[in-house]
C-alpha cells in the first residue's frame, strides 16, 4: 500500500513576503526611475549654464581680485608642490589647504598660464554642480518640473555665474559640499529603498529576530571622503562634516520610525548611525591630512621642518611631519581669528541675503561702448529677485518642515543655515568678512525656493482629486522663474564685465552706494 512521504520538517522558518501598507510604500519607496524626458531637460540647462558661463572666458586678460593669489599658487603648486616666494626664492606662507589651488592648476597645466587656463576649473566644477542639484532635486522630489527649476535656477544665479568665472577657492569648496550631498540624499535613498525590501521580503521589526543587515553604506563613505575634500579647500567645510553627520543619523531613525519600529530612535542610533557619526570625522580627517601630499613630500615646505629646526635636531622624527602640520594650523587659525583689517567691500552675514555689500572684482573705464562715459565692471552680486526671495523662502521651508514633518525640508534648511548662521559668531570679534563666503548656502537656498514651488503647484493629480491648484500653481511657478531669467539678463553685462554706457552701469545699481 502506497502512502503519501511527509515533507521533512524546516529547521527554521523563512520569511514570507507580506502586504506593506501604502503609507509606509510612499515614505520608504524611491523616486520613479529618470525618464528621458528628465535627462533631456538635465543636459539642456547643464549645457545652458555651461554655455553662458563660457562665453568671453578670458576676459579680463589680467588677474583680477584675488585671483592675483591662487592663480600664482597654483602654479607654483604644479612646479614645486608647495606654495613659493619668487622674490627671495623661499616657501610661501599661506593660510589656505591645496585642494582649491590644485584643481586650479588643473586647468593651467592644461592651457596654460592665462586668465582661461586659470579660469577653466572653476566653470568646469561650475557646471557640474548644476547638473549634481538637478540630479539630487529629482530624487528628493521625484519631479522633472522642479528638478529642472532648481537647476535653472541656479545657472541664472549671479553670484553662482561669477564665481563660476573666476580663480577663487569659494566655488570649489561649494562644489564638494554640493557632491557630498549629492552622495547623501543617494545614501538616504538607497537606505530607506533597502529597508523596504526587507518588509516586502517578510521582515517584521515588531519581532525579536537577528539583526536587520543592509549592506555597506558606499554612498556615505563617498559623502565623508567629499567633506574632507571640502575641508581641504577652505576650512568652513567642517561645518557641513558637523551638520551632514548629524543628518546621517537622523535619516536612519527617521527611515525606522516609518518602517514601525517601536525602538526606532535607539535603533537608528546603534545599529550604525553612531558608527558612521564617528566614522564621517574620522573619513574626513584623513582625506584632510592627505591633501597635504605636496607638502609632505617636499622637502621645503612652509613650517615643513619647524620642530627640528626650533629644538637643533639634525633631522625630523618619524612623527614631526605631522607635528609641523599642526604648528602650520596653529598659526594659521590664529591668522583667520585676528584678521580684522578694514576693506572697502566687507560686509557682515545679516547682509548677505539682503545683497547688502556685493564685491567688486574688476573695474574699467577705458573700452568702447559708443558712449561719452564708459563703464565694464565684474560685480560680484546675487540675481536680485532670487536672493531676496530666499528669505521668505526660508521662513516657508520652516513652516513646512514642521508641518509636515518632512525630513526633506530639515535637510535643505540646515545645509542653507549652515553656510550663514556660523559666521554670526565671528562678528564681536569684528572679522573682515565678505559676501562669497555665503556660496555653500546657495545651493541650498534654490532648493528651499523649488521646495516652496512645488509646495505651491500642489501634488500629482494621482494623489489629489483635479482641481484647479496645479494649474494656477505652475502658472505663479513658471512666472516667478522668467522674472528670475529676466533679472539674470538685465544685470549680466556687470557680471561678465561688458563694456557699457556709465549710465546704463548706474541705473543696474539698485542700491546706489550700496552696490558701488
Amino acid at each position: 500500500m502506497l502512502t503519501q512521504a511527509s515533507e521533512p520538517e524546516s529547521p527554521a522558518a523563512e520569511p514570507t513576503p507580506r502586504a506593506v501598507p501604502d503609507i509606509v510604500r510612499r515614505r520608504l519607496g524611491r523616486p520613479p526611475r529618470a525618464s528621458l524626458n528628465f535627462w533631456l531637460v538635465a543636459v539642456l540647462i547643464t549645457g545652458i549654464g555651461a554655455l553662458v558661463r563660457l562665453v568671453n572666458l578670458a576676459h579680463p586678460k589680467e588677474v583680477i581680485f584675488d585671483e592675483v593669489y591662487y592663480a600664482n599658487e597654483a602654479q607654483d603648486l604644479l612646479q614645486k608642490g608647495v606654495e613659493w616666494n619668487p622674490e627671495d626664492n623661499t616657501p610661501q606662507y599661506v593660510v589656505h589647504p591645496p585642494v582649491g589651488k590644485w584643481m586650479i592648476g588643473i586647468g593651467e597645466q592644461l592651457f596654460g598660464y592665462n586668465s582661461f587656463g586659470w579660469r577653466i576649473s572653476a566653470v568646469t566644477v561650475g557646471v557640474i554642480s548644476i547638473l549634481l542639484i538637478v540630479i539630487a532635486a529629482y530624487r528628493l522630489f521625484g519631479s522633472t518640473i522642479l528638478a529642472g527649476t532648481a537647476g535653472l535656477l541656479m545657472s541664472l544665479d549671479g553670484m553662482h555665474f561669477v564665481l563660476s568665472r573666476v580663480a577663487l577657492l569659494d566655488i570649489f569648496l561649494m562644489f564638494w559640499i554640493v557632491v557630498a550631498f549629492f552622495f547623501l540624499v543617494l545614501d538616504r535613498e538607497q537606505r530607506r529603498a533597502r529597508l523596504l525590501r526587507a518588509l516586502e521580503d517578510g521582515y517584521d521589526p515588531e519581532r525579536p529576530g537577528p539583526r536587520l543587515r543592509l549592506g555597506f553604506r558606499w554612498y556615505r563613505l563617498l559623502c565623508a571622503v567629499s567633506l574632507g575634500l571640502a575641508c581641504g579647500v577652505k576650512w568652513s567645510g567642517v561645518y557641513y562634516v558637523l551638520i551632514f553627520a548629524v543628518a546621517m543619523v537622523l535619516f536612519d531613525m527617521s527611515a525606522r520610525r516609518s518602517a514601525g519600529f517601536k525602538h526606532w530612535v535607539a535603533e537608528g542610533i546603534w545599529t550604525d548611525g553612531a558608527l558612521w557619526f564617528l566614522a564621517t570625522f574620522a573619513i574626513a580627517i584623513v582625506v584632510y591630512i592627505n591633501t597635504w601630499w605636496g607638502w609632505f613630500l617636499s622637502d621645503n615646505g612652509y613650517f615643513r621642518h619647524w620642530y627640528a629646526e626650533t629644538n637643533g635636531l639634525p633631522h625630523d622624527r618619524w612623527f614631526d611631519p605631522l607635528l609641523n602640520l599642526w604648528h602650520y594650523h596653529v598659526e594659521a587659525y590664529s591668522f583667520h581669528t585676528g584678521l580684522s583689517t578694514k576693506h572697502q567691500y566687507q560686509s557682515w552675514p545679516w547682509q548677505w541675503l539682503l545683497l547688502g555689500r556685493p564685491v567688486a572684482f574688476y573695474w574699467d573705464q577705458s573700452g568702447p561702448c559708443g558712449a561719452a562715459s564708459c563703464a565694464s565692471e565684474i560685480l560680484l552680486l546675487g540675481t536680485p529677485l532670487l536672493w531676496w526671495s530666499f528669505l521668505p523662502a526660508l521662513v516657508a521651508l520652516g513652516w513646512f518642515a514642521i508641518a509636515r514633518r518632512d525630513g526633506r525640508a530639515w535637510l535643505i534648511m540646515a545645509g542653507a543655515l549652515t553656510g550663514i548662521l556660523p559666521w554670526f559668531n565671528e562678528m564681536p570679534e569684528h572679522r573682515t568678512m565678505f559676501y562669497f563666503y555665503a556660496l555653500p548656502s546657495e545651493p541650498f537656498l534654490i532648493l528651499a525656493v523649488v521646495y516652496v514651488l512645488g509646495a505651491i503647484i500642489g501634488p500629482p493629480r494621482h494623489l489629489r482629486p483635479a482641481s484647479d491648484q496645479r494649474l494656477i500653481g505652475s502658472i505663479i511657478a513658471g512666472a516667478y522663474v522668467l522674472l528670475v531669467a529676466a533679472c539674470f539678463a538685465y544685470f549680466y553685462p556687470i557680471y561678465a564685465g561688458m563694456d557699457i554706457s556709465y549710465t546704463d552701469w548706474f541705473s543696474r545699481m539698485w542700491l546706489g552706494s550700496r552696490w558701488v
